[in-house]
C-alpha cells in the first residue's frame, strides 16, 4: 500500500477514524503551511507522528480515535481511481532541498501533463544533474515502509552515524504528499555560499512577485475550496532567515483572503549557534525580530520553537531534557523534539469531541494584545510502572515543570496570564489514586475522584486563580522510526524504567505539554529590542538594502517595546 494511500482495514483500522468528524457536520478543518527548510524538518517529523497514529501500534491497540485526522488531512482521488488520503498542506522551500523528493511528489506519479506541449518547432531541453540520493533513505523507508502480516509496523532505530548524515527533511518523510503541496522558491538556492533567501526584507519581495504570490494563491484556493468547516491556519515558519520575511506576507495575505480564521503561526529557529558567524548571527537576529513583530500583526498568536535557550546574541545553552539524550547540533533530532511538542500543544483543536477551535484558543491566551506565547514540556512525561498520576505530579514538585521551548527563558517565578495544557498517554487506570481506603493521602490530588480533576487541582495548585485550560488524553505522542532514538530508558510504552529496557523498542511515549502567556516575555521582548537598539546598522548594509528602510527599523523598536509592556505584570485585571 502507497503511504499516502487511504488505508484500510489492514493497516489498523485506520478507516474507522476516517468519516465520523470532529463535530456533527463533519471535521473543522486546517490547513498547514511549512516554510522553511528547519521548518521541513519539523513537519516531516510531524507528519511521520500524524501517520504513525492513523495505524495500530505494535502490539495491536487501538487508537482511542480522540484525536480527528480529518482536521489535519484530505482525500482524493488519483487518475486511476485509487482513493487517497493526504495532509492539508502548502509547503515552501528554496531551490535544492527536495534532494531527490520531485516538487509533484510521487503519488500521482502516472499523471500526465496537463497539457501536451502543441508546438511543433526544434525544442532544446536543458537537464540539471540530479541530485545524489541519501544512501539511508532506503533504510529509512524500508524500516517503516511496510507492514508486517499482522498488521503492524517493524522498524529498527536508525545508528547514530546515519542520522549525522541527514542534511534534508525529505530524507525521512515517509508520507506522499499531494501534487499541489510542495512549492519550490527557485530564485534562491538551499545551499551554496551564494543566492541565498538570508534577510527579511528578500522573504517580504518574494511573495511581491506575481509568479510566487499566484502560486500560493492558487494553492490556499484550492484546498480552501473543498473545505466544509475551515477553522484556519497554521503556519510553521522559519524565524531565523529570510522565511520570516515570507512569513509575514503569507499571514498578511491569509488576514486578507479569510478574515475571522484563526491564523496560529509557530516561528521556528533551529539549535545552538556559533560566536565565529558576526553576519549570519545578526541577521537571525534582525530576521527574529521583524518576524515576531510582523507575524504578530496578522496572526492570532505567534509561538517561537527552539530549543535554544536566548533569541538575543548572547548564546546559552541549549535546554535539558531529564528522560532524552539528543545532540542539539543535529536538526534531525532538534525538530523530532519540537514536532512532539507541536502535536501535543495542538491538540485541543484536533480532538474528535469537545474540540476547542482555535480562534478560542487564541481569546484564551492572547488577550490584552499580549499575541506572542510561549511553549513548554515534559518530554517524556515521567511515569513509573505500577505508579498514578498523583504520584507523578507530586514527584515533579512545587516548581513549574516544564522545559521552555520557546528561547524565552524559564516562566518559573514569572506570573502566568492563561495557560492551555495537554497531558496525553495517561490510560485510565493509572488516572487516580490507588491507595487502600483508609490509608493517609500523600496530597490532595489523591483524593480527586478522575484524572481530570486531577490535573485541574494540580495546575490551580501551580498558578492560583490563572484561567487554565487542561486536556487529559489516553492517546500517546507516537516515536517510532525514523523518529530518532532518543529515549533509550524507557518500555515501549514509554514507561520510566530502572535498568535498561527489554523487548520491543520505544513506540509512544506519554507528554506533558503547555501553551503559557506569562510576565517572563516583558524581559524577553524588552532585552530583544535593547539589544537591537545597540546594533550599529552602517555595518549591516546588506540587511537593510535587501528591501528594509531605517524607518522600518524605527518602527521595529517601538511596536517591541510596545508588545513587551503588554507582558508587565501589573497592566493586567486578573488576578
Amino acid at each position: 500500500m502507497g503511504r499516502g494511500a487511504r488505508p484500510g482495514p489492514a493497516a489498523g483500522g485506520a478507516r474507522v477514524l476516517r468519516g465520523l468528524g470532529g463535530m456533527a457536520g463533519g471535521a473543522r478543518e486546517v490547513l498547514t503551511l511549512q516554510l522553511g527548510h528547519f521548518a521541513g524538518f519539523v513537519g516531516a517529523h510531524w507528519w511521520n507522528q500524524q501517520d504513525a497514529a492513523l495505524r495500530y501500534s505494535t502490539d495491536g491497540e487501538e487508537s482511542p480515535g480522540e484525536l480527528c485526522p480529518d482536521v489535519l488531512y484530505r482525500t482524493g482521488r488519483t487518475l486511476h481511481g485509487q482513493e487517497t488520503y493526504t495532509p492539508r498542506l502548502i509547503l515552501m522551500d528554496l531551490k535544492g532541498s527536495l534532494n531527490t523528493l520531485k516538487e509533484e511528489g510521487a503519488l500521482y506519479k502516472d499523471r500526465q501533463l496537463e497539457a501536451a506541449v502543441a508546438w511543433q518547432g526544434k525544442l532544446t531541453t536543458h537537464r540539471e544533474e540530479a541530485y545524489p540520493k541519501n544512501p539511508n533513505l532506503q533504510d529509512l523507508l524500508s524500516a517503516e515502509g511496510v507492514l508486517s502480516t499482522d498488521g503492524a509496523w517493524r522498524a529498527k532505530p536508525l545508528q547514530n552515524g546515519k542520522e549525522n548524515s541527514i542534511r534534508v527533511w525529505s530524507d525521512f518523510l515517509r508520507v506522499h504528499l499531494h501534487p499541489r503541496s510542495i512549492c519550490v522558491i527557485q530564485k534562491y538556492n538551499h545551499d551554496g555560499e551564494t543566492g541565498r533567501l538570508e534577510a527579511f526584507g528578500q522573504g517580504e519581495s518574494v511573495l511581491k512577485e506575481p509568479r510566487y504570490l499566484e502560486e500560493l494563491e492558487d494553492r490556499l484556493h484550492f484546498y480552501v475550496e473543498e473545505c466544509d468547516y475551515l477553522q484556519g491556519f497554521q503556519i510553521l515558519c522559519d524565524l531565523h532567515d529570510g522565511f520570516s520575511g515570507v512569513g509575514a506576507k503569507t499571514a498578511e495575505l491569509l488576514q486578507d483572503e479569510y478574515p475571522g480564521r484563526g491564523v496560529i503561526t509557530w516561528g521556528l529557529l533551529p539549535g545552538p549557534y556559533s560566536l565565529g558567524e558576526p553576519q549570519k548571527n545578526i541577521y537571525r537576529l534582525l530576521n527574529t525580530a521583524f518576524g515576531l513583530v510582523n507575524l504578530t500583526g496578522y496572526s492570532s498568536f505567534v509561538c517561537p520553537l527552539s530549543l535554544g535557550g536566548s533569541l538575543g546574541l548572547r548564546p546559552k545553552p541549549p535546554v535539558n531534557f531529564p528522560y532524552l539524550h539528543y545532540d542539539a547540533t543535529l536538526p534531525f533530532h532538534c525538530s523530532a523534539i519540537l514536532a512532539t511538542a507541536l502535536d501535543t500543544v495542538t491538540a485541543p483543536y484536533r480532538l474528535r469531541s469537545s474540540m476547542v477551535p482555535m480562534a478560542h484558543l487564541a481569546d484564551l491566551l492572547s488577550f490584552s494584545g499580549r499575541k506572542v506565547v510561549t511553549a513548554e514540556a515534559v518530554i517524556p512525561f515521567p511515569l513509573v510502572p505500577g505508579q498514578s498520576l498523583p504520584d507523578s505530579l507530586v514527584q515533579l514538585g512545587g516548581a513549574t515543570p516544564w522545559t521552555p521551548l520557546s528561547a524565552c527563558g524559564h516562566s518559573a517565578g514569572s506570573r502566568c496570564f492563561a495557560q492551555s495544557v495537554v497531558l496525553r498517554g495517561i490510560d485510565r487506570a493509572s488516572r487516580t489514586s490507588k491507595l487502600n481506603p483508609g490509608t493517609p493521602l500523600p496530597s490532595a490530588l489523591h483524593a480527586c475522584a478522575s484524572g481530570e480533576e486531577v490535573l485541574a487541582q494540580y495546575l490551580q495548585q501551580l498558578h492560583p486563580s490563572v484561567f487554565s485550560s487542561s486536556y487529559l488524553l489516553l492517546t500517546p505522542c507516537r516515536v517510532v522510526p525514523p523518529y530518532p532514538h532518543l529515549c533509550p530508558s524507557l518500555s515501549h510504552k514509554g514507561l520510566a524504567l530502572d535498568g535498561p529496557p527489554k523487548g520491543a523498542a520505544v513506540q509512544s511515549i506519554p507528554v506533558f505539554g503547555a501553551l503559557r502567556s506569562s510576565s517572563s516575555l516583558h524581559q524577553t521582548l524588552g532585552d530583544l529590542a535593547e539589544e537591537l537598539t545597540r546594533l550599529d546598522l552602517r555595518r549591516w548594509a546588506s540587511f537593510m538594502d535587501a528591501g528594509v528602510e531605517q524607518d522600518d527599523m524605527e518602527e521595529l523598536l517601538q511596536d517591541l517595546y510596545s508588545l513587551a509592556q503588554c507582558y508587565q505584570e501589573g497592566d493586567s485585571l486578573s488576578n
